[in-house]
């Protein structure tokens, strides 16, 4: 095989297998290649995605080791796609009645979610989380992109138990912006003790359902070490999650005038 076809082949395997670690001896069998000859392919690979801006490539010594490829995203590459992301959600069909923002289009698309998913496993891969915990049904695509970016579980918590999942865990939890008890529940093997969960969902007004998370993570005895939003709205400016990350800031919906505010969150850049 020649070299360029190695390179192109282990680019492909990479980057479909995020903060995963392949051994160099996987590809030499693949590839019918020697070790050494697969070990300079990979330099050759790491230098153009560094220079390229797509990501990084390490690898791992030891016995188990390997090379695992991360995505890695320059601030400008971000702040360009949350522009245009912006731009999306601020057309003013956008705008049903009661004065809510649409986003289910934009966050179901593949493209757009496999971006964010991306853009959050960047910022919160150092605290190796070890599984993504989101509730139905709008925070599931962005939590699944998340979670294959992070190469961990994702888990998706009810709004009531199935018989169909088994024995499940169960909390009330009140609405930040409602003040409505709500129910949330999930299924005692979903997530293990001692895991170390990043919540993930798509909008945050109040924060009473990213709290309620909390609890429900609480329950299993699994340390949050993150929440990542989409968008969350400037008023309340007090929630009930203390530290949360968000990517945009709804300001208001002015539906007189068919308007929508919707900015970068300053703070993430």
């Amino acid at each position: 095989m020649r070299r360029s076809d190695r390179i192109a082949l282990i680019s492909k395997t990479l980057s479909e297998n995020p903060n995963k670690v392949i051994s160099l001896n996987y590809f030499a069998k693949r590839l019918g290649a020697a070790k050494s000859s697969i070990s300079e392919d990979l330099d050759i690979i790491k230098n153009a995605f560094v220079n390229a801006g797509e990501g990084e490539i390490v690898t791992i010594p030891g016995a188990s080791g390997g090379v695992r490829y991360r995505t890695q995203r320059s601030k400008q590459d971000i702040q360009n796609f949350l522009q245009d992301f912006c731009k999306i959600l601020q057309e003013e069909k956008r705008i049903i009645p009661g004065g809510y923002l649409y986003m289910t289009d934009a966050v179901f698309s593949p493209v757009y979610s496999r971006i964010i998913g991306e853009i959050f496993a960047q910022l919160f891969i150092d605290r190796n989380p070890t599984h993504v915990l989101t509730v139905e049904t709008k925070g599931i695509p962005i939590a699944l992109m998340t979670a294959r970016a992070l190469n961990v579980p994702m888990v998706s918590a009810r709004r009531d138990s199935r018989v169909t999942e088994g024995p499940s865990v169960s909390i009330s939890y009140v609405s930040g912006s409602g003040q409505k008890i709500h129910n949330m529940s999930l299924a005692k093997r979903a997530l293990p003790e001692n895991a170390k969960v990043l919540i993930v969902d798509d909008f945050m007004k109040g924060g009473g359902t990213a709290r309620g998370m909390m609890e429900l993570a609480a329950e299993f005895k699994a340390e949050v070490i993150g929440t990542a939003m989409v968008v969350t709205t400037a008023v309340p400016k007090e929630k009930l999650v203390g530290d949360f990350t968000s990517l945009l800031i709804l300001e208001r919906i002015d539906t007189n005038e068919g308007k929508i505010c919707i900015n970068i969150n300053d703070k993430l850049l």
